[in-house]
């Protein structure tokens, strides 16, 4: 059953909430951004001259990025330099009035710049730290830097792709997201334990423990089974068929799993003598046999139109999908008709972005897209005036580059 999206409440589930998110790419931006699509206040603190994660994959004129505009959606934004001391007796003022400091940065880090717990709760005892590194705290690596790639492959995700020869990695970053929204359920978490006990705490989250969360089955199987499994191309490991085929005009992805959908599926390709074969009496056998059912499956696919491939396999109740292009994404009349993809306009942009709302629907709360992301430092000045800094006292600031 669909559930369609709630009337907005007379004040969003976390309206009162303010966060300063001094996050940067995605991990912690996007934490942010979840926070604010449920009515947190979230204030964006960029570097003077600009993050580098503003500019990833420029597409409007003044080099903002896709990435950018994505995941700092619903906020205010201000540059601030706080390892200047008049940058952090400001910094020591918007943390006198925020819930939350989000910031993935590695602990030495955090310590440089003031926004170690310690030195956040001595200057607001309730705060929450929401605090995302790469390799996670206590182990040799805590202080090292690290992207979405590194939780990919010391997970062992990447070494599951692709082929032996060939590792392959996936090119979106689903480790940073994923990592994002962990982190965004933590800082929910810990809000609603001060609203019980009345204190701050830290929420510590990791790229690599995202990653060994999601690889978990393949590192259990290793211990436990010890199959040294390596890369099989698309093939799957655990049944049959479960690869990408080529039709005469694309790419389909198709998955069956259990008896039912294997007896379906060789009904419908004419291949009903391998239900009787013991090579493919389970999913487990399937799997071992996973090429033969592959080349099999590629033969009955590489004569017929995706459409024709996919409505077969839907007539038959097996899981499939095509194998889209962006610009097919784009034109999908599904996709279209859910109206998940928002179109925002930005300054600079030559037409409106295609904003991926919400990614989680309450029947009862309104989430959603209210606002685009800042231009660099577009509020910078109102929120100093809230802090009480006057109009001369800002000018100094932007004068001595604290701002």
């Amino acid at each position: 059953m669909a559930y369609p999206k709630a009337s907005a409440p007379a004040a969003p589930v976390l309206a009162g909430i303010t966060v300063i998110d001094f996050g940067r790419y995605v991990a912690g931006p996007f934490c942010a951004a979840l926070l604010a699509d449920f009515g947190a206040r979230v204030i964006r603190v960029e570097k003077v001259g600009g993050g580098e994660d503003r500019y990833v994959v420029p597409v409007a004129d003044g080099g903002e990025g896709a990435l950018f505009l994505q995941v700092n959606r619903n906020k205010q934004g201000m540059t601030l330099d706080p390892s200047q001391p008049q940058g952090r007796a400001v910094l020591a003022r918007l943390v006198a009035t925020a819930d939350v400091v989000v910031a993935n940065l590695p602990p030495q880090a955090l310590a440089a710049l003031g926004l170690d717990y310690a030195a956040l709760a001595a200057i607001k005892p309730d705060i929450i730290l929401t605090m995302v590194t790469a390799f996670g705290q206590g182990g040799p690596l805590s202080d090292k830097l690290g992207f979405d790639g590194i939780g990919q492959a010391m997970s062992g995700a990447i070494h599951l792709g692709g082929t032996p020869d060939q590792p392959a990695r996936a090119l979106v970053p689903y480790i940073d997201f994923c990592t994002a929204s962990l982190s965004a359920f933590g800082t929910v978490t810990a809000l609603m334990a001060r609203d019980k006990t009345g204190a701050g705490q830290v929420v510590d989250a990791s790229l690599l423990l995202t990653g060994l969360s999601i690889a978990n089955y393949a590192l259990v199987e290793q211990a436990v089974a010890a199959p040294n499994r390596a890369g099989l191309g698309n093939r799957g490991f655990a049944s049959a068929p479960n690869d990408m085929f080529r039709t005469t005009d694309g790419w389909v992805i198709v998955q069956s799993v259990g008896d039912a959908m294997f007896r379906r599926w060789a009904e419908l390709t004419d291949n009903t003598e391998l239900v009787s074969d013991p090579r493919f009496a389970n999913d487990v056998s399937r799997a071992k046999h996973g090429a033969v059912v592959s080349d099999l499956m590629a033969a009955w696919c590489e004569t017929r139109s995706s459409a024709e491939v996919l409505d077969g396999l839907e007539q038959a109740r097996i899981p499939s999908g095509p194998v889209y292009a962006p610009q097919q994404v784009l034109d999908d009349p599904h996709i279209g008709a859910l109206g998940y993809l928002q179109p925002v306009a930005y300054p600079g942009l030559a037409n409106p972005a295609p904003i991926a709302d919400t990614p989680v629907n309450l029947s009862a709360e309104q989430g959603g897209i209210r606002d685009r992301a800042p231009q660099l430092g577009e509020h910078t000045d109102s929120i100093l005036a809230e802090l009480g800094y006057s109009r001369a006292e800002i000018e100094q600031l932007r004068a001595a580059r604290v701002i």
